[in-house]
């Protein structure tokens, strides 16, 4: 049986992942809580909106309502990596070579390893950033669709139109797809060696959350009463496919979903913080966790796919071995 190591905590639950194999956990009030020979608080903003792993993993990413983009890693210290005051950071990204993506109102900045920034503008609010694979390529989320920037060079960006508000992006691992969550209850993508459009659609609730697989196949997503998950293995995407459906339950949503780092499973968190865990292959599912106090906000698994970390909106949180 899966032992859970239960961590109470006070407020909203943004993310929770491991950093080196440490639990971390970004609360909405800008603490960062981390489970190190105990448990350890760091303060560092006043507010936090949004968090990531830097791409080397060796530490947590965060935006917040005081205009400071912040990594803090096992000493626990918030290094500011950025200040732009009286602007409040909604959404990061991080790339190979130590760029980050930041973004607030309709600026998005790209932050190079050597410490340089570019401010790129746009025409509408940016609501989401996300780097291409290899960090040369940065996607905006924007209303009525993405603009696709190198960073690096002045040419003018590729712009992607689909009517409606994109509220997050993300590119697929291999590089051949780009997906964004809607304001609508929808995805919409792009195969991108032709922009072909991708519609993904008959979700009844928001996409919040989503999760490549181990070997990027297939892409995992909460806004159901099932963990909705489509095929991306051929060369069309999921361009008239179905998606499989795990963990169905008539009352309760989807809040969150974690794609194991090895194999083709996956983590379902729920709207009344129980978490199942179901296997592509054969659909078979295992309860990890009852249901608590209130909907899953965040989980993630450790490097060797082990233990899961998991968040709530109302701060009860925990890591689970399913191991033991």
């Amino acid at each position: 049986m899966p032992t859970i190591a239960p961590l109470d905590l006070a407020g909203h639950c943004i993310d929770a992942r491991f950093i080196r194999d440490v639990p971390f956990f970004a609360l909405a009030d800008g603490t960062i809580h981390r489970l190190d020979n105990g448990h350890k608080v760091t303060e560092a903003h006043d507010g936090l909106l949004c968090a990531v792993p830097s791409f080397d993993g060796r530490s947590l990413l965060t935006g917040g309502e005081d205009g400071r983009i912040c990594a803090t890693d096992l000493n626990g210290q918030a290094k500011e990596l950025s200040l732009i005051p009286r602007k409040w950071m909604t959404a990061l990204a991080a790339a190979p070579n130590g760029a980050i993506a930041f973004a607030s109102g309709r600026s998005a900045w790209v932050r190079s390893a050597d410490g340089t920034v570019r401010e790129i503008l746009h025409e509408r609010s940016v609501e989401g950033v996300a780097f291409a694979p290899k960090g040369f390529r940065l996607a905006v989320a924007r209303y009525n669709g993405v603009t696709l920037h190198w960073p690096a060079t002045s040419g003018a960006p590729t712009e992607l139109e689909w009517k409606g508000a994109h509220v997050s992006v993300i590119f697929s691992p291999d590089n051949r797809f780009l997906v964004t969550s809607m304001q609508e209850n929808a995805l919409h993508g792009w195969r991108l060696e032709d922009n072909r459009h991708m519609r993904m659609t008959g979700y009844p609730n928001k996409v919040k959350s989503w999760s490549w697989s181990a070997k990027g196949k297939w892409l995992a997503t909460s806004g159901a009463p099932a963990a909705i998950i489509w095929p991306f293995s051929g060369k069309d995407g999921p361009m008239g496919k179905a998606p499989l459906e795990l963990g169905t339950r008539g009352d309760n949503l989807v809040t969150a979903v974690a794609c194991h780092p090895v194999e083709d499973i996956v983590a379902i968190g729920y709207s009344d913080g129980m978490i199942l865990v179901g296997r592509f292959g054969d659909q078979k599912e295992v309860l990890l966790r009852r249901g608590g106090k209130s909907a899953m906000s965040s989980m993630n698994w450790d490097t060797s796919g082990h233990r899961l970390v998991f968040g709530t909106e109302a701060g009860d949180c925990g890591v689970i071995d399913i191991t033991a």
